[in-house]
């Protein structure tokens, strides 16, 4: 009714919610594009992506996200209408709608005219656009088409073992952002295809209310990014701290048998031993109970590097958490780890009907990881130079990730090639693995950045875990409980990351250093020792831009940011 035309888009930007799921599949149905945008985007690029995909309709959650459409509607030439669907319109405008005005709107409109547009769809046509945050320059617009999310769908859901609704209801909460390929592929397709129940989140739950609704609606399937994992160990070990002696006792008795036990499972051991279902009984089943997993028999986690300490920690608790690997070029999943087939640090085997390449490996069998299958995008929109590096003209999907295999066929990601650090002397340094080295070295540490491309050494940026403000994100002055508690054990009495910066506090620094040198002991070559590091004022974080919608970081970002801190390492006369 409102004019949506054939292959133009509909842009929805708000918090998941019914009406986010509506919005899309009633985009699609209707012949136009489904495109998710970040509600954490600037309108500048909201603008960006609505002139892009030559949005027709605008789908907004509230008065906020409102706002940032109206001062950019007058650059978007094709724009029919705006919707919004979470709150009463505070004011009446020519083509805004509430949610009920909208829907009243296709009271009149024959089912015939939907019907002729549905007959007309392709399974190869474009149906949905996911718009990447690219590292360098504008994001680009992943075209999936049809084809792209019902195989991927019913592939990744058949690999994973989801029941089907009429054996057995799964129940998954939404609340990663659904403009991801991640949140889209579990929450709407994989949930469509196998009918399981979705139960949507507070739109604060990565601020803290996520576990709350675990526990309200305990799902069978949940799939976490690494800071969620990450988040849930923090506060289960906080929690543990607070215990009496003989449960602290109880519990590490308990986790020593179950990391035993699973790292054996893992490796093909079946046989399961008595004091493993007593300290399932004493603690494990307790445990999950308490984050809301106890019926829980999927726990995943994708879309960043999660550290090996993380991923221990879960499996000596008995919740195995299991990595999966892909990108929107994909339609999300490439390779699955499944409770039976898994390796700690891998991120599994390719799906059924997927394949895998590794491109020009090295003498360690490393290369860059490339995909072929029916999961492989069309394009980018409007970008045919950018597709063409991206597909070659065998039909490979270039991943610009390092990886290699292992004999068994798991695939661990190494490294990003952009990623790589090459120093002055021409040392490929992948930063990852020394990033998680010295963040487990130095448990205070919360974020740590290597630099040190084109330069004669490698120096690191380090933050400390502090508090952040529920309300907006943003990381404050206060340390946490966790790392108050690590300063006193050095015998430093600071509660803020400022005191320990301004007096270059002697205890902290030192342990710092110290942890920096153990992590140097066990470099590969000298070019790969950390020789420099120096401590920022603020945590990295969504609100400050230093990480991106999954908490990914944003190397580039960073770099521009700390430009000064970083020139002063190569500045100074001091050598390291």
């Amino acid at each position: 009714q409102l004019g949506l035309q054939r292959f133009h888009g509909v842009c929805i930007l708000g918090f998941n919610s019914a009406e986010w799921f509506i919005a899309d599949i009633a985009a699609i149905l209707a012949g136009g594009f489904a495109v998710g945008i970040y509600t954490t985007n600037s309108p500048e690029a909201c603008c960006y992506v609505a002139e892009n995909c030559s949005a027709n309709i605008l789908v907004v959650e509230n008065q906020k996200q409102l706002q940032k459409i109206l001062e950019i509607q007058h650059r978007l030439p094709h724009l029919k209408a705006i919707v919004q669907y979470g709150e009463e319109l505070k004011e009446k405008r020519p083509k805004l709608y509430s949610w009920s005005e909208f829907m009243d709107l296709g009271k009149d409109v024959p089912d015939t005219e939907l019907q002729e547009i549905l007959t007309s769809q392709k399974p190869n046509q474009c149906c949905t656009l996911i718009y990447t945050s690219g590292t360098t320059g504008q994001p680009k617009g992943v075209m999936l088409s049809h084809d792209n999310l019902t195989w991927t769908g019913a592939a990744a859901g058949c690999c994973l073992m989801l029941m089907d609704a009429q054996e057995k209801q799964e129940v998954v909460v939404s609340y990663l952002p659904l403009s991801h390929i991640a949140a889209q592929m579990c929450d709407i397709w994989m949930a469509m295809t196998f009918g399981a129940q979705v139960c949507f989140a507070q739109p604060d739950a990565l601020k803290g209310s996520l576990v709350d609704t675990l526990r309200e609606v305990r799902p069978t399937a949940f799939l976490g990014v690494p800071r969620v994992w990450e988040k849930i160990e923090e506060k289960m070990k906080s929690v543990g701290a607070k215990s009496s002696a003989l449960r602290r006792k109880v519990a590490s008795w308990a986790k020593g048998v179950g990391l035993q036990t699973n790292l054996k499972r893992m490796n093909g051991y079946c046989e399961v031993p008595v004091n493993f279902q007593l300290a399932r009984h004493l603690v494990y089943k307790k445990v999950r109970k308490a984050i809301g997993l106890d019926r829980c028999t999927k726990c995943y986690t994708g879309a960043a590097p999660i550290s090996r300490e993380t991923l221990e920690f879960f499996l000596s608790l008995n919740i195995p958490v299991l990595e999966l690997y892909g990108m929107s070029e994909s339609s999300g999943p490439h390779t699955i780890s499944l409770p039976h087939s898994f390796r700690l640090g891998s991120c599994g085997k390719e799906m059924p009907g997927c394949r895998t390449l590794i491109h020009n490996p090295d003498g360690d069998g490393i290369g860059e990881i490339c995909f072929s299958g029916r999961h492989i995008f069309m394009g980018y929109l409007n970008m045919e130079e950018k597709t063409r590096e991206a597909i070659d003209e065998e039909g490979w999907l270039h991943s610009g990730d390092l990886g290699r295999h292992d004999k068994d066929g798991f695939l661990y990601i190494t490294g990003r090639i952009k990623e790589l650090i090459i120093t002055a002397g021409g040392e490929n340094v992948p930063p990852v693995p020394i990033e998680e080295a010295v963040k487990e070295a130095v448990p205070i540490i919360s974020n740590a950045m290597l630099v040190g491309d084109k330069a004669k050494f490698l120096a690191m940026l380090l933050t400390l875990k502090c508090t952040v403000d529920v309300e907006t994100g943003e990381p404050g002055d206060e340390l946490t409980p966790g790392a108050i508690e690590y300063c006193q054990k050095l015998g430093s009495k600071a509660t803020r990351v400022s005191e320990i910066i301004s007096s270059k506090d002697k205890a902290v620094y030192a342990a710092i250093q110290k942890g920096i040198l153990a992590v140097n002991e066990r470099a590969v070559s000298n070019a790969q020792k950390v020789q420099k590091w120096v401590l920022l004022e603020k945590d990295f974080s969504l609100f400050g831009g230093e990480l991106g919608p999954t908490m990914k970081l944003r190397r580039l970002v960073v770099a521009q940011k700390y430009k000064e801190q970083i020139s002063r390492f190569y500045s100074d006369v001091d050598a390291p």
